[in-house]
């Protein structure tokens, strides 16, 4: 148990204590602060709870003071505002922490919100139209991130990717790889002839061509029913090896990859409509236009629709097209059923933005299909804007103009891709600036973390040097802590001490880039200690007099070591021992 959940339990103790009887106390947060001169960790007990207490939240922290007094590891307890309770502990409370974070390693960073519930994480499931691109990226890292934090606090976690591998996009996709493959027997292509819904990207030409090599004139002159299923079927599976490829080269890699053309095929769509049927949920009627609203699936006739309204959506939704064919949420529908038949209760999914308008939707059909046992979270973000020496990167997915993932790792690395895009919250637009995510200053986040984690490693090995016999193993070991304490250093030990309760926040919240900005907190203390050691000989980490001094400090490092390491790892940002 960390420092923090140590005084959370003792506070709970003591309110249910003065309530005789146990009292809803999940309201109650205590957290480190970000200034020690106000208290270095605070708790809003008593305004949560005056009710509870009936009394003003003031007289509640007056009646809690004390009693928080009493514990052994608080130095000091004061009121500050209307009733927030402010503590300060005994300095050898943070350094006993520090010897745990040394000790348990990463141990001491796993806080167990669960004990191997499953939940299902379903991301990226790009349309396999072409290379993944900018959006994607981020789509990706940000879902296998949010899946690396959920198995850190003891999920089962289960990555899946979606194949949009069915309807009028695969066979638009399949029609222009059929001119490219004309194109490569030699064919003149008229200067329209991508007009419309077709894709003319070059990314397109290796596959006309690959079937050309393969089949040669096979498919010359025959009629779009024979050769469109083959082409269709040729170019998806291209497409998602390049795909599958890029995933891996992000550090990306799917448990299972769900088909869409698949699930039509099984029948499944019809079971998961009969059964909707059976519950009243499935009705024949016509939609009404509108108001002040665009909704692209709204057409002025007798369809089959879903009864969304009923679990609140704005609408009900229509599951055939006008051509008798099921509609894509009819399709959704099926796969989010298949889901929960796998045994998935607790499912999330990670969306674009643009999305937005589907989430009430699909929330509302996991309600009905599961009888409201089943739980799931949509994740969107924001879009993510590219910059070439300060000019926007304009992008068309359609046209074939767009930055690939595979440009994105070519420029800046897999780790610095990785760390950018959760650098910012999933709600927030990403300004991605190819020049700035690989310049080295304290400006670029990623290099200011990997230069406070590779700092520390060539402060051990000239360490070492001095002293052979203190490597960095030895450097974990110290019985002797009374040469650290001072302002910078216990600073320091705060900002580590925190680590467990930011993993927890932003497993709660699904929040990596919580993860993100705190490491950025640790390297700026980190550094900022760094510096007072140029004009503070104290404050430096080798005294060649002193070996004993010269451990304490190291002891301090790896401990800070240890949670940039674990960090970055968690993020799927390799740490730098050397930059």
């Amino acid at each position: 148990m960390s420092v923090v959940g140590d005084l959370q339990k003792q506070i709970k103790g003591i309110l249910n204590e003065f309530a005789q009887t146990p009292i809803g106390s999940d309201r109650v947060v205590v957290e480190i602060t970000n200034d020690a001169a106000f208290g270095e960790i605070t708790t809003n007990a008593a305004m949560v709870l005056a009710k509870d207490f009936r009394m003003p939240p003031l007289a509640l922290a007056k009646k809690l003071l004390d009693a928080i007094g009493q514990i052994d590891f608080v130095k000091n307890v004061e009121i500050a505002g209307p009733g927030f309770i402010n503590v300060t502990l005994h300095e050898w409370r943070w350094l006993e922490e520090l010897k745990k974070i040394v000790t348990l390693g990463s141990l001491y960073t796993t806080p167990k919100l669960a004990t191997g519930e499953a939940v299902h994480i379903e991301f990226v499931s790009a349309n396999p139209t072409g290379p993944m691109h900018a959006g994607h990226v981020r789509n990706a890292i940000l879902g296998d991130t949010i899946a690396t934090l959920l198995k850190k606090v003891g999920y089962s976690v289960y990555k899946e990717y979606y194949i949009n591998n069915a309807g009028k996009q695969v066979e638009f996709l399949g029609r222009s790889v059929y001119l490219r493959y004309k194109e490569a027997l030699g064919q003149e292509l008229p200067t329209n002839a991508f007009d419309g819904d077709l894709y003319p990207g070059e990314y397109l030409v290796p596959i006309g061509q690959d079937i050309a090599r393969q089949y040669e004139g096979k498919w010359l002159d025959c009629p779009e029913h024979e050769w469109g299923p083959f082409f269709q079927d040729f170019t998806v599976n291209a497409m998602m090896d390049i795909i599958r490829q890029d995933l891996k080269d992000l550090g990306v890699v799917m448990d299972f990859y769900a088909s869409e053309k698949q699930l039509i095929t099984d029948g499944k769509v019809e079971k998961v409509v009969q059964q909707l049927t059976a519950q009243n949920d499935v009705y024949e009627g016509v939609l009404t236009p509108p108001k002040g609203v665009i909704v692209d699936d709204w057409e002025e006739r007798p369809q089959l629709l879903f009864r969304a309204t009923k679990y609140g959506d704005d609408v009900d939704r229509p599951l055939r097209k006008s051509d008798g064919l099921w509609t894509y949420f009819a399709s959704d529908i099926a796969y989010h059923f298949d889901k929960i038949q796998r045994g998935f209760s607790n499912m999330i999914n990670v969306l674009g933005a643009d999305h937005c308008g589907y989430v009430k939707r699909i929330t509302a059909a996991t309600e009905a299909i599961s009888q409201k046992t089943a739980k799931l979270t949509v994740k969107l973000f924001q879009i993510v804007n590219f910059f070439e020496n300060g000019q926007p990167i304009k992008m068309s997915k359609r046209a074939g103009v767009f930055v690939s993932s595979r440009d994105i790792v070519q420029k800046v690395g897999k780790d610095v891709a990785r760390f950018m895009m959760v650098s910012r919250s999933n709600g927030s637009v990403i300004d991605f600036d190819f020049q700035k995510a690989i310049e080295q200053s304290q400006d670029n986040p990623i290099f200011y973390i990997q230069y406070a984690h590779s700092r520390i490693c060539s402060v051990l090995n000239y360490a070492k040097e001095i002293f052979p016999g203190l490597g960095e193993e030895e450097a974990r070991q110290c019985d002797d802590l009374s040469f650290l304490g001072n302002a910078e250093e216990m600073a320091l030990i705060r900002t580590i001490a925190h680590w467990p309760e930011i993993i927890e926040q932003a497993a709660k919240a699904l929040e990596p880039h919580r993860i993100a900005n705190y490491l950025y907190t640790v390297a700026n203390d980190f550094h900022r200690l760094w510096n007072f050691g140029k004009t503070s000989l104290h404050l430096r980490f080798v005294n060649r007099d002193s070996e004993a001094f010269t451990r304490a400090k190291l002891f301090l490092l790896s401990g800070v070591a240890t949670v940039l390491r674990d960090g970055l790892e968690l993020l799927g940002v390799v740490p730098l021992r050397r930059m």
